[in-house]
């Protein structure tokens, strides 16, 4: 009888890691038709339509078919950096504008900023988040805040459709797993066997929290675009002007001819080191040097060399 509950024990264990082993592998499964969330109404995602059987067409290419039939699902946001007459009026407008449009702010930050002359100005920094489809006409609606065109305007967009698709695939799958482990520990009636299935299903439970969290922030960022305005006061741009004379545009341009100046002759001093030279001492290690070395061989051997003994001159003949 103990031998027959030591296989039932095994065998559930054995069970057991194979589920947990498939619902890790969620990816790979077959998916099935996910259900539209609230946000996803809001944000206008689709459902993909149902998948077919498994003899008919295979995981992958169900995965495929998903992602094609589903809305792109694209995260969009907006950077503005703008010259006003009075940040602080700039950025109350916008806050209002956020909330006529659906959305909310972020943060927003007003503060004094302190410029060359030792005169103090004021400058703002606030984000809101709209909704996806008013964003357009936000970022137009905030240009009109200046009289100037903006200083930098950026829109960066992402699109994590199929991020989201395979996270919706394991996320079905661990879900799946939950209840099969849930029907095991209700049928278990060995102590071990349940404090065993109790830890996988706290390992499972924990996967599926973290894949809605990821869920949840791809639909909330789809559904709700963010702006960031940079508003800056017309008095820290404006140049200083003497008589219709602008030195700070000359003084921009000097510091531009230097620094230009200062690139070309770094940039020839790296050539110098890094190329010229290690090509120079190449050709000398290779074609200079074996000749003077063979030169100064030859001289010291021609220096070396006995001279031939010189004939004595024959001496006069006596009277």
């Amino acid at each position: 009888m103990s031998k027959n509950n030591a296989l039932k024990g095994i065998g559930l264990f054995l069970l057991l890691t194979l589920m947990v082993l498939l619902a890790a592998c969620g990816a790979a499964q077959a998916p099935m038709a996910p259900e539209k969330s609230a946000v996803d109404s809001q944000a206008g995602f689709s459902a993909a339509p149902p998948a077919e059987s498994a003899g008919q067409i295979s995981a992958y290419d169900q995965s495929a078919a998903i992602a094609q039939a589903a809305e792109r699902i694209v995260i969009k946001d907006g950077n503005l950096d703008l010259v006003v007459a009075d940040p602080a009026a700039s950025m109350e407008r916008i806050s209002a504008l956020a909330e006529e449009l659906g959305g909310f702010v972020v943060k927003a930050n007003l503060y004094q900023e302190r410029l060359q002359s030792g005169a103090d100005v004021p400058r703002a920094t606030i984000t809101i988040r709209v909704l996806a489809e008013h964003m357009d006409e936000a970022m137009q609606r905030i240009r009109k805040e200046s009289d100037r065109l903006p200083l930098s305007e950026t829109v960066n967009s992402q699109d994590v459709t199929s991020d989201y698709t395979d996270l919706q695939s394991r996320l079905r799958n661990l879900e799946r797993t939950e209840a099969q482990l849930q029907e095991i520990m209700a049928s278990a009636t060995k102590t071990e066997d349940v404090l065993s299935v109790y830890n996988q299903l706290v390992s499972v439970r924990e996967q599926i929290e973290v894949i809605k969290g990821q869920i949840k922030y791809y639909e909330e960022s789809a559904a709700l675009s963010a702006i960031t305005v940079n508003l800056i006061a017309n008095e820290a741009v404006k140049p200083l002007t003497i008589g219709g004379w602008q030195p700070g545009g000359v003084i921009k341009q000097a510091i531009q001819a230097l620094i230009n100046a200062v690139k070309y002759i770094v940039n020839a001093a790296i050539w110098v080191i890094l190329f010229v030279l290690p090509v120079l001492l190449l050709i000398f290690a290779i074609f200079i040097l074996p000749i003077w070395l063979l030169v100064r061989f030859l001289r010291r051997r021609r220096k070396n060399r006995p001279k031939p003994p010189v004939p004595a001159e024959p001496s006069p003949p006596v009277s």
